[in-house]
């Protein structure tokens, strides 16, 4: 699952970045039709965005961060909810928390 979520999380940050940079301009042309190429590339890229939130979300992933590309995966251990902690540019799941801790209480999974 690893290899199309490091594929979905880097389109999503390249969306969130152009959204970023092309925000203002689009904000700008509103005030005329609010079209041209700056409308159509952040209406590309929110779509982009949106379509992988839901894409996460429906395989149970949560999106903490999409800069960094962290996420957490629910799961159980000693028969209580834990989450499972990746970001972009791990190599594998090797990390977890308690949902109370986030990212600040990662402990290696053992």
């Amino acid at each position: 699952m690893l290899p199309e979520l490091r594929d979905w999380l880097a389109r999503m940050r390249e969306a969130r970045q152009v959204m970023l940079r092309s925000g203002e301009r689009v904000k700008e042309s509103a005030t005329g039709n609010g079209g041209g190429p700056e409308g159509q590339e952040y209406t590309d890229a929110a779509r982009t965005l949106k379509e992988g939130v839901e894409r996460l979300s429906g395989e149970g992933i949560i999106l903490r961060d999409v800069e960094t590309g962290l996420v957490d995966f629910p799961a159980e251990r000693d028969g209580r909810l834990i989450l499972l902690c990746w970001r972009l540019g791990e190599d594998s799941v090797s990390y977890w928390h308690d949902p109370d801790t986030g990212f600040p209480g990662r402990r290696p999974l053992e």
